[in-house]
């Protein structure tokens, strides 16, 4: 089985795409779901975020509050770095145990779908690298709908991640997300086939 990464700008379509993967048989793994999971009140990285970075990051029910620790490592390189140390080997470790599974089912390959995988060199770790591409004025728009933040606020989280020109330098795959559904659904269908995934 081949492991592929999936990765975009934000609000690019990353959990689209991936859905439509999932549809036609391949086996996906969400990063940030799977980060939301190794964060939960209990587990080992909630326990050491809590000590690096104090209550100001809960929320009342006492569950992680990441918007307000994504606005504390935000312009903190240090503090992210530290944030990734805690939370990113939890995520790979509960990646291979799903990878194990997507094996033992006989998926043919496996998605894995992240925001970060150019910016932190991750992309390398696998099969190949799938890209998919909008405008930016496109992100800007879904990212104030999805968050209910400004314009100026989604600029500056587009603006924060590696500019598209550098994730398609190194993409394998590249799928345009700028235009129709059915157009992407298209472009999604080809590379299944390509990659002999059962989308029949």
């Amino acid at each position: 089985m081949k492991v592929y990464g999936l990765t975009g700008g934000i609000a690019s379509g990353k959990n689209a795409v991936a859905q439509i993967f999932e549809n036609w048989g391949a086996g996906t793994i969400d990063a940030d779901q799977l980060a939301r999971i190794v964060v939960e009140p209990g587990k080992e990285s909630y326990r050491e975020i809590l000590d690096y970075f104090g209550t100001m990051v809960l929320s009342p029910d006492g569950t992680l509050d990441r918007a307000a620790l994504r606005k504390v490592v935000f312009d903190d390189e240090a503090k992210r770095k530290r944030l990734e140390a805690i939370v990113h080997p939890r995520i790979q470790e509960v990646a291979d145990l799903m990878i194990a599974d997507f094996r033992r089912l006989d998926k043919k390959c496996c998605i894995y779908h992240a925001a970060l995988l150019v910016e932190t060199g991750a992309y390398k770790d696998f099969d190949g690298l799938i890209v998919i591409k909008a405008e930016l004025e496109q992100q800007i728009k879904r990212l104030m709908e999805r968050d209910g933040i400004t314009h100026l606020q989604a600029e500056k989280i587009c603006a924060s991640q590696a500019p598209l020109e550098e994730k398609l330098e190194v993409a394998d795959f590249v799928i345009d997300n700028s235009g129709s559904l059915k157009e992407t659904v298209r472009q999604v269908r080809e590379l299944c086939h390509y990659l002999d995934v059962n989308c029949d």
